[in-house]
């Protein structure tokens, strides 16, 4: 199938690599020339797992190939994907401005059949008023199908989740439509979920908050947990071995961050309240979550009583692991708050680093994780890198000049910190 996929960000670019790599022929677009370059000179602007790989393959079989121009595209493809930035505006609804110059220029330049897919996140909606639009701007009697199919790609594992997804969501209103899709992902070995466009738009926002909402419940139970010596790992653990709770998400820590979480959740608070439709959860779902980076600041400087002359190794930048993407990360608000307590910060991040340089100031960027803990009063996990799981907590502790631990994300066992050393915090657990 000939596809083409407007918008050449994160969910664009592993969306047109991957359906290149099944064989499709796909054209990414953006109207970013600088984007469209580095991508045509075989470089990826993020950092994703295999997705370098992929696109490097996929471009040298023909089956992958960069744009700016829309009109070179619209009438050459049979599918033609919407993957552009729907950002939060300041009142929490998304910015669909971007969605709207796309579905104008496309209109503009339609002349065939065209199925046109809503794959970024859109309000609930959103289906209706690009239909609306097209018909507006489209030549009269030009034929088209308007459907949402909406992504679950989570940053570091984005090529697996596309390649063996869980589920496939299409909203569609026609049999033709519903056909191509089928045609599309018939390689897929997943469920596939048909749905009217309203209900697929919605299962993105209801999906997201819900999961959201799994962590939010985590950290504030952690708080619980702090205050009368208990475990959240073992409340957690016994929650989630009941098959109508589930594991998944139920991890307690310093909060999520990231593009996706925090701009879904005020969207989907924002059209429950534009509908009249009293959602309020969700809205303490973002307090619990907004507050939980000062909340393990203050457990910092409860520990250390003073951070004035102290430097902390601060391990992590970036919002989670195997992912460059500083968006809404956590460090964003711990650190700047060490700093104003006095604290000198030294920082490592296996791949946020280049990124990181612009967000902070007087910020000190070590070369490597042992360089970053050595002569440091104490360590601040903030990221879950498989790099930092895997240290040399012994040669570590010898590095210090103090002995705090703080572990942001849980990552190792409070019984064997305290072996080796350390005065180990962590989230909801008992300090060792």
């Amino acid at each position: 199938m000939k596809l083409a996929v407007i918008g050449s960000g994160y969910v664009g670019l592993v969306t047109g690599a991957c359906f290149a790599s099944l064989g499709h022929e796909v054209v990414c677009v953006d109207n970013d020339p600088q984007k469209i370059s580095t991508l045509k000179a075989g470089k990826v602007f993020f950092y994703e797992p295999g997705l370098h790989e992929i696109i490097t393959k996929t471009v040298a079989t023909g089956h992958l190939s960069f744009t700016t121009e829309i009109a070179e595209v619209v009438n050459r493809c049979e599918v033609l994907f919407i993957c552009v930035n729907t950002p939060s505006l300041p009142d929490g609804g998304a910015d669909l401005s971007s969605v709207e110059n796309v579905t104008r220029v496309v209109a503009k330049h339609l002349r065939k059949y065209c199925l046109i897919v809503a794959k970024s996140t859109v309000p609930v909606q959103t289906g209706e008023w690009i239909r609306k639009t097209l018909q507006r701007y489209a030549r009269k009697g030009v034929k088209f199908d308007v459907a949402s199919n909406p992504e679950f790609l989570r940053e570091g594992s984005a090529i697996h989740d596309f390649m063996m997804p869980d589920r496939i969501v299409i909203g569609v209103d026609t049999t033709r439509a519903e056909k191509i899709f089928r045609e599309l992902y018939a390689s897929m070995k997943a469920p596939l979920i048909v749905t009217d466009i309203k209900s697929a738009e919605l299962i993105k926002h209801a999906s997201n908050s819900f999961l959201a909402t799994k962590i939010s419940f985590a950290n504030g139970l952690s708080r619980i947990c702090d205050a009368v010596g208990a475990d959240v790992e073992k409340v957690t653990l016994g929650m989630g071995l009941d098959p109508r709770i589930g594991s998944q998400f139920l991890h307690a820590g310093i909060g999520f961050g990231g593009a996706c979480f925090p701009k879904d959740l005020k969207a989907f608070l924002h059209i429950s309240n534009e509908l009249g439709v009293s959602f309020d959860l969700l809205a303490e779902v973002i307090r619990i979550n907004e507050t939980q980076a000062q909340y393990f600041v203050q457990k910092i400087i409860r520990n250390m009583r003073s951070l004035k002359g102290k430097t902390i190794g601060v391990l992590g930048l970036a919002f989670k692991g195997d992912t460059d993407d500083m968006r809404n990360a956590p460090s964003l608000a711990i650190i700047p708050e060490l700093q104003k307590a006095g604290a000198q910060i030294k920082a490592y991040d296996p791949q946020a680093m280049p990124r990181s340089r612009t967000l902070f100031r007087n910020l000190c960027f070590a070369p490597d994780l042992y360089s970053a803990v050595k002569d440091a009063h104490a360590i601040v996990l903030l990221t879950e890198w498989k790099k930092f799981q895997n240290m040399d907590c012994r040669r570590v502790r010898k590095l210090m000049k103090g002995k705090f631990f703080f572990d942001g994300r849980n990552m190792f066992p409070p019984p064997e910190m305290k072996r080796l050393g350390f005065h180990y915090v962590s989230i909801g657990r008992p300090s060792a």
